[in-house]
């Protein structure tokens, strides 16, 4: 079955860490030279729009700006929307905090209105402690993705969501979350894809996030098993995708 265009992954979907996927090249490709509009859909927020772009330009992957849509993305559209003029404790990469300031926020480690968790390669227990006080003292509790796995050329390591878990335990709120299976990120990519819901298909590995926005957003879901959840533990949840498929080698266009 076609589609008229395609919301895709990046981490096990494109590529495991700094390892291609080179299936999934060649089905950008073939997407390229058929003119089929598609949108890099990502939760990760380690990255700015520009530098995931380039990412895959540097990987061989034809691509541009207007296909790329990140979950650090969504949650300063959401900043801008809702706390405009906030302080806010962020943990996350230098990327991630250059493009909540340019949203309107104000960056801080004291008295924070908000704490805004995004995967930090850097995060130690400094940072939680920090958090952990702010919002146990009021601070509202941004997190730009639940990811709890994420998949590397070395293998699975923890992500984002993992790291949440110790600040949840420890205060007892759980974050906001923008990302994906969040019906924020799935709206922002749509609107930049600029089709209706029933034309398009979402590509993703990742169950809980990438399939789960598909089933909860009424958009078809196309899992692919080369990252987080492998299609013996999807076919067990119940509810399934759309489709499934090895790689995209398998999927025609």
């Amino acid at each position: 079955m076609g589609y008229n265009g395609y919301l895709i992954d990046l981490d096990g979907t494109m590529y495991n860490g700094s390892e291609l996927i080179e299936t999934a090249r060649d089905f950008v490709s073939e997407l390229e030279r058929k003119g089929i509009p598609y949108v890099f859909l990502t939760n990760n927020a380690t990255k700015s729009q520009e530098e995931a772009v380039q990412k895959l330009l540097d990987m061989g992957v034809k691509t541009s700006l207007e296909n790329m849509y990140t979950s650090a993305m969504a949650t300063a559209s959401y900043i801008r929307e809702n706390h405009r003029g906030a302080s806010a404790y962020v943990i996350g990469t230098p990327s991630l905090k250059k493009i909540l300031e340019n949203a309107g926020i104000t960056l801080t480690e004291k008295n924070a209105d908000l704490v805004i968790m995004g995967l930090d390669p850097e995060v130690d227990y400094g940072k939680l402690k920090r958090a952990a006080l702010l919002i146990g003292n009021g601070a509202g509790f941004i997190a730009t993705n639940p990811d709890k796995r994420f998949p590397t050329e070395e293998g699975i390591i923890p992500g984002s969501g993992a790291l949440q878990q110790v600040l949840i335990e420890t205060t007892g709120v759980r974050p906001l979350i923008i990302g994906k299976p969040n019906a924020s990120i799935l709206d922002g990519a749509m609107g930049q894809l600029g089709l209706k819901k029933s034309e398009v298909a979402l590509i993703g590995d990742n169950y809980d996030t990438d399939i789960m926005t598909g089933i909860n957003g009424g958009v078809d879901t196309i899992h692919v098993n080369t990252g987080v959840s492998p299609v013996e533990e999807v076919m067990k949840k119940e509810a399934s995708p759309t489709h499934t498929i090895d790689n995209l080698s398998e999927w025609s266009v």
